[in-house]
């Protein structure tokens, strides 16, 4: 693919790594100097020291024939401009990074796959990862909803359940579907209605109203709730 890569600072240049490692053709504009000298030392690219919201600089840099473009500067203004300015070269494929979350709205009318800032999806992980250590990984949709991989514990109520017994007997919550089943690291399982549910199973797991104790209660994870008893190792 030929990549047209606008900044490298914290989040442009690990993109230029992986992108460069994959193979691809890629061209970097970044407006700082000391940022544009540092990524054209590091990487196997064209690197670009000039301003990507001129259009003559993405023509420069080849996006009249690029197959994507990926905006990942510090502001969301000048990332829209670059899309806006993209989108008039018929880049097919337009990305960019977004710092708002109240400009992702904005991103979206105008045609552009806005993607959070990754800095704040770390830190809602690691915040996740204390307040529900239950959850494995997770991805939000919409404002409540979630999808999820929860470990089934020994205590489940759920453990030893076919799905359909589950529905039955009312432990599903209501819009909580068992996507897949990962059992022993063999192949995915998807769940039919006479699939058991076995304690250690790690589920893929789809809520509406997102990863709550009253969902992952039923994968015997009760300390999912808020005042739970501390552990020894924690600080009073």
């Amino acid at each position: 693919m030929y990549i047209v890569i606008v900044g490298a600072g914290d989040i442009g240049t690990p993109l230029i790594e992986v992108a460069t490692a994959g193979g691809n053709e890629v061209v970097v504009i970044e407006r700082d100097e000391s940022r544009a000298e540092a990524a054209a030392a590091a990487y196997d690219c064209l690197v670009l020291n000039d301003n990507a919201t001129i259009k003559d600089t993405l023509e420069e840099a080849g996006a009249d024939r690029a197959d994507a473009l990926i905006s990942t500067t510090e502001h969301d203004a000048t990332n829209i401009m670059v899309c806006l300015l993209a989108q008039e070269l018929d880049v097919p494929s337009v990305v960019s990074v977004v710092h708002d979350p109240e400009h992702l709205n904005v991103f979206r009318q105008i045609g552009v796959n806005g993607m959070e800032n990754p800095q704040r999806l770390i830190a809602e992980y690691l915040y996740r990862a204390v307040k529900r250590p239950s959850i494995v990984d997770f991805m939000r949709i919409g404002e409540r909803a979630e999808i999820f991989e929860i470990t089934v514990g020994e205590e489940a109520p759920i453990a030893d359940q076919t799905v359909a017994e589950a529905d039955t007997d009312g432990l599903l919550p209501a819009e909580t579907l068992i996507v897949a089943i990962d059992r022993n690291g063999e192949e995915p399982i998807t769940p039919r209605g006479d699939t058991r549910i076995e304690a250690g199973d790690l589920l893929v797991i789809y809520s509406a109203e997102g990863a709550v104790p009253g969902v992952t209660d039923v994968f015997g994870h009760f300390e999912d709730h808020a005042g739970a008893p501390r552990t020894n190792h924690q600080r009073r």
